[in-house]
């Protein structure tokens, strides 16, 4: 069993930046493949980053060049640098993480979840 419990969230303006913080309890944290997915009012759970196949990271369209992804494998903790806030961005952020070793943007494929972590950004 994994717990992931996200940070970081807050209300910001347009243009500033945020970072998220999701932190893994299980000690075997580098063997998971860990993403960044995010929930918008009235909208699907959707994708945002991911680490493709080892170190290689993917990201959704609307947040390339935007959005980092990384991780700490030492701290157990995988981090979404956020730059370039735009309203659109507003959402509730999760973490996730799966064994599966498949394309990070399958959400059905992950075993677990952080409760999540809001982001609002006002124009």
């Amino acid at each position: 069993q994994v717990q992931l419990v996200e940070s970081g969230g807050g209300l910001v303006q347009a243009g500033d930046s945020l970072t998220l913080s999701c932190a893994a309890s299980q000690r075997t944290f580098s063997t998971y493949a860990m993403s960044w997915f995010r929930r918008a009012p009235g909208k699907e759970r959707e994708f945002v980053a991911g680490f493709l196949w080892g170190a290689a990271t993917y990201y959704t369209d609307s947040v390339k060049g935007r959005f980092t992804i990384a991780r700490d494998n030492a701290k157990n903790t995988v981090y979404l640098q956020m730059n370039s806030l735009k309203p659109e961005d507003t959402a509730v952020y999760y973490c996730a993480a799966k064994r599966a070793r498949s394309h990070p943007s399958l959400i059905s494929e992950y075993d677990y979840w952080g409760q999540g972590t809001q982001v609002t950004v006002s124009s």
